[in-house]
């Protein structure tokens, strides 16, 4: 059963995207280490909801959106799509940014430049999912996870000014005025991410083995997938309580004019502490930005073929979706203000993958031996209908 290890190494990807950069750091450059319980919490909730994707996934042999496919009218599932498209198009916007951001910060390289680089990797990542490469891509998805974690802890070790009292502090839940309450939403609207969820089902199914032979081992089973997710999501919970530490001590070293500002990161980094860390910082954002950007073209495809049955080509999807963030980025706009809107994008379709999954998942004639207990159920109902809550009123609240 270890063959179904992997895919949430994948999936974990879009954990530790640009916009969780952007946020993380913001939330400890502004707050100090006040919302790490923020990110511990959030991350325990998106540890449950994979998990019920994945099980979902080998349960059925099928993916959440084929699975919705057969059992929505044509008009309900056009209406799904446009919702699921709607949120990789935002996702696609935060990955581009990020990367782009990465490679001017590396290369001085342009941002029209940096989006076609962008995608260009991003295809030859897909290349290996498309040829049958699957445990390479995962690989390939736990080393992206292991640079930008590894990234972001050398710049802690370089910058200092680290407390592990105050660390331990943050884990009390508590809040410091509305500014802290608009990021501690923004921390949990940016961590369920819909297109994970969908993408999390169809790299589970068949994954190691068939739905057969995994309702005549559940338990086995069950251990599996929640090794997997367990793993791969706790190693992104520590990269993003990471990031939140780096902002607090990049805080204290740069002084309380920096409010977490990517590009002003990197230059406090190399003026303040040293050109390594200034490399490790642009490293970690590019390969965050590259690797989610490859994750969410896969995604992509998974909605598209699930919601209608059919799809396009790889290399044309990549070209397709990218058009809004090349444009958007060829206009000079924000590149911080862009990664703040896609995650009020993203937010809006929470609520939808997460009452799909758990409706599903509390099936037991779809599900088998595998299906919800009735206390899992309510646990991933009561976590969604927060995180959905609280995804619905973050663009609300943002853009107030």
């Amino acid at each position: 059963m270890t063959p179904i290890l992997g895919p949430a190494f994948v999936a974990a990807i879009a954990y530790v995207d640009p916009g969780n950069v952007a946020t993380n750091l913001t939330a400890g450059a502004t707050s100090g280490y006040l919302l790490v319980w923020v990110v511990v919490l959030a991350s325990l909730v998106a540890i449950l909801v994979q998990y019920q994707a994945a099980k979902l996934g080998v349960a059925t042999g099928r993916s959440l959106p084929e699975l919705c496919r057969e059992r929505f009218g044509p008009a309900g599932n056009r209406l799904l799509w446009l919702q699921a498209e709607a949120v990789v198009l935002a996702t696609d916007l935060a990955e581009f940014v990020g990367a782009a951001i990465g490679l001017r910060l590396l290369f001085g390289m342009p941002v029209m430049a940096s989006a076609l680089v962008t995608a260009v990797v991003s295809l030859a990542l897909l290349e290996l999912r498309r040829r049958g490469r699957t445990r390479p891509f995962e690989l390939v998805g736990a080393a992206a996870l292991l640079l930008v974690g590894a990234g972001i802890g050398y710049d802690i070790l370089a910058v200092g000014h680290q407390s592990a009292a105050e660390l331990a502090t943050g884990m009390v839940p508590a809040f410091d005025g509305t500014g802290s309450l608009v990021l501690a939403m923004g921390i949990v609207g940016a961590t369920v991410m819909p297109h994970a969820v969908y993408l999390h089902s169809a790299l589970a199914r068949g994954h190691g083995t068939d739905p057969a032979a995994a309702w005549r081992r559940p338990a086995l089973v069950r251990r599996a997938l929640r090794l997997d997710c367990a793993l791969a999501l706790g190693a992104a919970t520590a990269v993003n309580v990471s990031m939140i530490a780096l902002g607090a001590g990049l805080a204290a070293a740069l002084g309380h004019g920096w409010q977490g500002d990517l590009a002003d990161a990197h230059a406090g980094l190399a003026g303040r502490v040293s050109g390594a860390a200034a490399l490790a910082f642009a490293v970690a954002l590019l390969s965050s930005g590259v690797s989610s950007a490859g994750v969410g073209t896969l995604a992509g495809d998974v909605v598209m073929r699930g919601f209608l049955g059919r799809g396009v080509p790889v290399h044309l999807r990549r070209l397709i979706t990218m058009i809004p963030a090349v444009l958007a980025l060829g206009c000079g706009a924000p590149l911080t203000g862009l990664l703040v809107l896609s995650q009020v994008a993203i937010s809006l379709g929470v609520p939808v993958a997460l009452f799909l999954l758990v409706t599903l998942c509390r099936s037991p004639g779809l599900m088998g031996p595998l299906v919800n207990h009735p206390r899992t159920t309510a646990a991933a109902a009561a976590a969604g209908a927060v995180v959905a809550v609280l995804g619905c009123c973050l663009p609300f609240v943002l853009l107030s």
